[in-house]
């Protein structure tokens, strides 16, 4: 398991999956098409479970990092002795959405821009991923505007502009970039039996990043009700819950990752990526704080259908339930 700070992983969601980011800029877990999707990459949890980097060659790098206000659209600024670059991250909303709408229309879409703003910088790609949480080590296959990785249920469509060297199941690219100069990448999956395509041009990438960053406003502009202590926080606290939300239902999971210890090195790992009724009530508290109205009673609503056939006939509540309402959340060992 890796040893990195869970703090050191920042946030990305469509509102129907999430990725979490390391600050050097690796991509270390991915779950797509939704939030209880076998990860793609998850090195969160296996040093050999897949990842996704981007990052400068050479150090020394002093890193920081920043969502661009009032989004969940993660900037990273890499300055190394020769010059700095600036790593932006996103899974994409749909196109124009706004508001509520939030992942009505998600493409389960990964999008990557690294941006060199002063001096020269050499950039250093590697592209690792190792579907249904590495079990499935993908064939790589060059196509014209990137690659496609086959193995599993779905087919990888990895739109790159660099052509990148293939080793086995991992790719390796390397590319020098010099103030004004940017690099735009794009990440998604189709099912195995459907048409694949690979081409999400810069200029998409770009516009769907811009679009990504409007819709996020757009959302928090709408929940500002809340005036007093921490507000900033609060705020932010109200992007996290929503970025937590499985749009189509309303449900909302209590944490991205599976395989949480309840004690270090225990054999108690849960999986949260579902929702669990204790946690529910706190959740629904938090929504109203954050002045989430509309996302709360949804929630509720989600939470009352999911149980309403096991209180009827007087079963006992389950302590959670799938993020589609399913019931049937058996238990299984991830292989090591």
């Amino acid at each position: 398991m890796s040893t990195r700070p869970i703090g050191d992983h920042a946030l990305l969601s469509d509102c129907r999956s999430a990725a979490l980011v390391t600050s050097d800029g690796s991509v270390d877990w991915l779950c797509l098409p939704r939030f209880d999707s076998p990860a793609i990459f998850g090195r969160l949890l296996d040093k050999d479970a897949g990842h996704w980097s981007i990052r400068p060659v050479t150090g020394p790098v002093d890193i920081s990092r920043r969502y661009i206000e009032d989004t969940l659209v993660l900037e990273t600024v890499f300055r190394t002795t020769g010059g700095t670059a600036v790593l932006r991250d996103a899974l994409a909303l749909g196109r124009r959405e706004r508001g509520h709408a939030l992942g009505t229309a998600s493409p389960g879409t990964l999008l990557r821009q690294i941006i060199c703003t002063e001096g020269q910088v050499d950039i250093e790609i590697t592209y690792a991923p190792r579907p249904e949480f590495g079990l499935v080590h993908p064939l790589l296959s060059a196509v014209r505007g990137g690659l496609t990785a086959y193995g599993g249920a779905h087919v990888l469509l990895l739109s790159s502009p660099v052509d990148l060297r293939v080793s086995g199941s991992t790719a390796h690219g390397r590319i020098p970039l010099s103030a004004g100069q940017r690099l735009g990448f794009a990440l998604h999956v189709v099912p195995a039996w459907e048409n694949e395509s690979v081409g999400w041009r810069a200029g998409r990438i770009r516009h769907r990043m811009s679009d990504s960053v409007k819709g996020w406003r757009s959302w928090s502009k709408l929940h500002r009700g809340y005036v007093g202590p921490w507000q900033d926080e609060v705020g932010h606290s109200g992007r996290v819950l929503r970025a937590l939300t499985f749009a189509p239902t309303g449900a909302i999971v209590a944490a991205a990752t599976t395989s949480l210890p309840e004690t270090t090195g225990g054999m108690r790992n849960w999986d949260y990526r579902y929702t669990w009724v204790r946690d529910a009530s706190f959740t629904l508290q938090a929504l109203a704080t954050a002045a989430c109205e509309k996302e709360k009673n949804r929630f509720f609503d989600f939470l009352a259908r999911a149980a309403a056939t096991q209180l009827d006939r007087g079963v006992d509540l389950q302590i959670m339930y799938g993020i589609g309402g399913e019931h049937d959340l058996s238990e299984r060992l991830l292989p090591t």
